[in-house]
């Protein structure tokens, strides 16, 4: 099994802390997918004849796309590629773009789940993030959703960020799960280099971030979705049983996966590349028969490094079997780095799988680093 990650690069307008790559100009949209095509066409083989269980629009904001242009891409990937009968295939949206006439459009596709990007139930958060949509316009895109017959939703919350107060950040959360929806994706906000938000602290027109305040909400946010019945499944991510990403589930579980569009990546275990980050660069590459990606062949410590990171990270654990299978010895070495987040109990082992504990997924990067090998 495998899966295809679709990076459409065109947004509104720009949040002030993004840093993925993208352009609020559609000048060029029309030539970008028949680009998309072209490099759907050349990857055929990067994933290696496997099944493609997920598909997952990216971006960007691909809900910009219109149900043909989306049809468009679905088609090629099927005509390519032997695709799972109950595959899993995403798109983010934003809240102003589902309305009734999108959404009936949408059924008309082979997209069973979204991932709609809301952040925030505030105006005053919204406006200070750049957001395009407004709080009510968020719970009502919702409630449109399931309404045409989308169950399979996920919500983007943001916290940490300093309009956002313990009291309102509850109400975001209790918000959710009166919606009613089966998945949450929450994110501390952090400060990438070349953002407007980077800029604005750099010039004092805007406090830096609070760590601490970080910390505590997220605290609240795990109790918050324990006491819902909620699965702590990825350290950002919690669902109601059975209601995983199955694509971001696979990223984190060492799956192959291909990934069109600029700036895109892909790994296939041996080896992980990466798109070029400017659309005029990619369309003439693959108006060219050329695919604009550099190539980085993974080492052993690659590797396991990369093991470490993503599987810490997930309710499935560390596994010491699989990190031998990688490079033979490999877990007496990790277990001696790690005996002092065994005494601080930031991680636990039960058999041979090792987790971070309830206070550990405080420190979970800190924590992957000092494993690194």
């Amino acid at each position: 099994m495998a899966g295809i990650y679709i990076h459409i690069p065109f947004c509104k307008q720009a949040c002030y802390y993004c840093d993925f790559h993208f352009s609020t100009s559609l000048k060029y949209k029309d030539e970008l997918l028949q680009a998309l095509v072209k490099e759907i066409g050349l990857q055929k083989t990067y994933l290696g004849n496997e099944t493609i269980e997920t598909i997952y629009f990216g971006g960007g904001t691909p809900s910009l796309l219109k149900a043909d242009e989306l049809n468009l891409l679905i088609n090629t990937i099927t005509n390519l590629h032997t695709v799972s009968a109950n595959a899993e295939i995403t798109i983010e949206a934003n809240p102003d773009d589902l309305d009734k006439e999108k959404l009936q459009a949408l059924r008309q596709t082979e997209i069973n789940r979204f991932s709609i990007g809301i952040q925030s139930f505030f105006d005053d958060d919204l406006q200070w993030m750049n957001r395009v949509h407004r709080s009510d316009g968020a719970e009502a895109a919702v409630k449109r959703a399931q309404d045409a017959g989308f169950e399979n939703i996920t919500i983007d919350l943001i916290y940490g960020y300093p309009l956002l107060s313990d009291q309102k950040w509850k109400f975001n959360l209790d918000k959710v799960f009166e919606l009613d929806v089966p998945h949450v994706s929450s994110y501390s906000m952090t400060v990438e280099p070349q953002t407007a938000l980077a800029s604005f602290i750099k010039k004092k027109k805007q406090a830096a971030m609070d760590d601490q305040q970080s910390a505590a909400q997220f605290i609240l946010l795990m109790e918050a979705m324990q006491s819902h019945g909620f699965e702590h499944y990825e350290i950002s991510n919690f669902c109601k049983p059975g209601h995983y990403s199955r694509h971001n589930s696979n990223y984190w579980r060492g799956v192959k996966y291909l990934g069109i569009g600029p700036s895109a990546h892909s790994y296939n275990g041996e080896t992980r590349q990466w798109n070029v980050a400017n659309n005029a660069k990619y369309i003439q590459s693959l108006e060219k028969g050329e695919i604009p990606a550099e190539v980085e062949l993974l080492t052993e410590t690659d590797r396991l490094n990369e093991y470490i990171m993503t599987s810490l990270r997930t309710i499935w654990g560390l596994d010491l079997n699989k990190l031998n299978n990688i490079a033979s010895g490999a877990s007496s070495e990790l277990n001696k780095a790690a005996q002092t987040f065994f005494e601080r109990q930031w991680i636990e082992q039960k058999d041979e799988v090792i987790c971070l504990t309830q206070t550990g997924k405080l420190y979970a990067d800190n924590i992957a680093s000092e494993l690194f090998f």
